[in-house]
């Protein structure tokens, strides 16, 4: 993939980390720019927005925890990843990391080839906003304008609030959706809905789309995966 046009942010407080990865991220030909804190990293994400953020979890003052979720609150930077950089590898961490909004979890020491590896596939589910409207995958097309569905060229029928769910989860291929967030997003926050209503619309799709496309994450929730198999 052409990574010249993508914007780093590394955030460490640690100038070895910034200096290391800096290095092996321009060397693959990525835009980097740096800070040291939280603050700063909040201050550059609203003045010159990247599309990804390596974001060191254990930093003094506002900690990655906190930062991430300031920067999810930044309207601009709605479609912008953040990957977690931390030597802690605790099931618990993790899925607080993905509750925080992080799309991805990096643990330390890094591995510079994978670290990068893992950035460039990240970086494939951004789309531009007229190419985002309609998602083509192996089996399966979704026109976000029309509300339309195609599964493996049939045209499969689906409510409202189950197209909007598959659409949330496609959206972002692999990044991991907590049910807190597709709450939110599909059903919003005045809408008092039952605990198994997402567990009930996912059973839905899968049966719908004849499809094995979207993943339960124990613990955390759901996400999309562009799989060629069938249910049957």
């Amino acid at each position: 993939m052409e990574t010249s046009a993508y914007k780093i942010l590394v955030v460490d407080d640690e100038p070895d980390v910034l200096e290391f990865l800096g290095y092996n991220l321009e060397r693959e030909g990525f835009i980097v720019s740096t800070a040291r804190n939280g603050v700063e990293a909040i201050e550059k994400v609203n003045g010159n927005r990247p599309h990804l953020v390596l974001l060191d979890l254990m930093m003094p003052g506002i900690d990655g925890m906190e930062t991430c979720q300031e920067l999810r609150k930044i309207a601009s930077a709605h479609e912008m990843l953040i990957v977690f950089l931390t030597a802690r590898g605790e099931d618990y961490s993790q899925i607080a990391g993905f509750e925080a909004g992080a799309d991805d979890y990096v643990t330390k020491p890094i591995k510079p080839k994978v670290l990068i590896s893992r950035i460039k596939a990240l970086l494939r589910r951004l789309q531009t906003p007229e190419s985002g409207r309609i998602l083509h995958f192996d089996n399966l097309i979704i026109d976000r304008e029309k509300y339309m569905v195609i599964s493996k060229g049939e045209e499969i029928i689906l409510p409202r609030k189950e197209f909007e769910l598959l659409s949330l989860l496609a959206s972002k291929p692999e990044r991991v959706f907590t049910r807190e967030e597709i709450f939110e997003q599909v059903w919003g926050n005045d809408v008092i809905v039952g605990e198994r209503t997402i567990d009930v619309h996912i059973r839905k799709i899968r049966e719908k789309l004849g499809l094995s496309i979207i993943t339960t994450v124990k613990g955390i929730g759901y996400k999309f995966e562009n799989k060629n198999d069938d249910l049957s």
